[in-house]
């Protein structure tokens, strides 16, 4: 093949990889919650954060400031006391996650699916005097959209075992 033949052929390969690169983009969100709850025993916290991902190939980078504004002495914030939290970062981005609200027995579960309005993470959550190690661990959503509509109110941010609250939350590419 000569050169001239290649050199248009190399152009256009190029110009088709960045068109399959940017065709795909990442999803950039933020959100501000003041109270997340629900769950018995008065289990609530604040969250505020946000990030980017691409569900298609896993990437996430994620994170913000977490406080919890009662002793939670149950679930995955287990120990976390009135006051505590500084931040939390993504250990993973989920493809979707099991929810309740509450809690309770009589409560169904939902599902939420991470796309391009609603983000389902796996978080790691710091106090302060714990340096890097995680405090806790637990799954958290994050959606433009009310994730549970039949309930009053507007629900659009869970942590796993503290509940839901409504957040300013803005998604966008």
């Amino acid at each position: 093949m000569k050169l001239s033949t290649r050199i248009p052929l190399a152009v256009a390969a190029l110009a088709l990889s960045a068109l399959l690169v940017y065709a795909h983009g990442r999803q950039a969100f933020g959100f501000n919650s003041q109270t997340i709850s629900g769950f018995s025993g008065g289990r609530s916290a604040e969250l505020t954060g946000g990030g980017a991902f691409d569900l298609a190939s896993g990437f996430v980078h994620a994170a913000g400031g977490f406080r919890c504004l009662s002793d939670i002495n149950a679930g995955p914030l287990n120990g976390c006391l009135t006051g505590q939290g500084v931040r939390w970062d993504t250990s993973a981005l989920l493809p979707s996650s099991g929810f309740t609200c509450t809690g309770a027995a009589s409560e169904p579960v939902k599902t939420a699916f991470t796309n391009d309005s609603t983000v389902v993470l796996l978080a790691d959550f710091y106090r302060q005097g714990d340096g890097n190690n995680e405090s806790f661990t637990a799954k958290m959503i994050v959606s433009k959209t009310d994730l549970d509509p039949i309930a009053q109110g507007i629900q659009n941010v869970w942590i796993q075992g503290v509940g839901c609250g409504e957040a300013i939350v803005n998604f966008n590419q």
